[in-house]
């Protein structure tokens, strides 16, 4: 299992490293968020489009067209475009999900953007985020994207992950470390 997990993140960040490398030197590189996205949507939607380069049982010109048709139909650029293509027929679509991961993480590290992954007990407001952007920014000293998702069962407060960093200020959390402590105060 790690054998084939490193075999398919090589192969993902060599495609990866290739397009950006092209987009940057070909000063396209505003058009690869968008493709990411693209790509990402497809993966997380549409189940065909996962069995598509996950499968073996379609040839290469079946994949290619396939890929061609998606990549008109979700506005691909012309790198992603011929990148996806390629890995069609070198038979390498089972590294995309990875080879966009890889590229993400490219062009975070250019724009230096990280990425913050927030989980609210509710809906966050846009003055919040703004704020906890403000705080994120100067903690890391770069730019902060968010994922925020909602779950209820927090009861009240956020967790925030930053790379390797958690803080966790929910009211769950700290009910639970309350339990703790009380259970070891025994």
């Amino acid at each position: 299992m790690t054998e084939s997990v490193s075999v398919t993140s090589g192969i993902a960040s060599r495609y990866a490293a290739a397009l950006f490398e092209l987009a940057l030197d070909e000063g396209d590189i505003e058009s690869l968020p968008n493709d990411i996205s693209g790509v990402r949507s497809l993966l997380n939607a549409d189940g065909g489009f996962r069995q598509l380069i996950t499968s073996p049982v379609y040839t290469r010109s079946e994949m290619a067209s396939a890929i061609t048709a998606i990549s008109k139909r979700i506005g691909l650029g012309q790198f992603m475009h011929n990148c996806v293509a390629l890995m069609a027929l070198k038979r390498r679509l089972f590294a995309l999900p990875a080879m966009v991961d890889h590229l993400e993480s490219l062009l975070d590290a250019h724009r230096r953007t990280m990425t913050a992954e927030i989980v609210a007990a509710r809906e966050l407001t846009a003055e919040e985020l703004a704020n906890l952007q403000d705080v994120l920014r100067d903690v890391s000293g770069k730019n902060v994207r968010f994922e925020v998702r909602v779950d209820t069962s927090l009861i009240g407060g956020i967790a925030a992950r930053l790379g390797s960093r958690l803080v966790d200020s929910t009211v769950k959390t700290k009910l639970k470390n309350l339990k703790n402590a009380l259970k070891e105060a025994e």
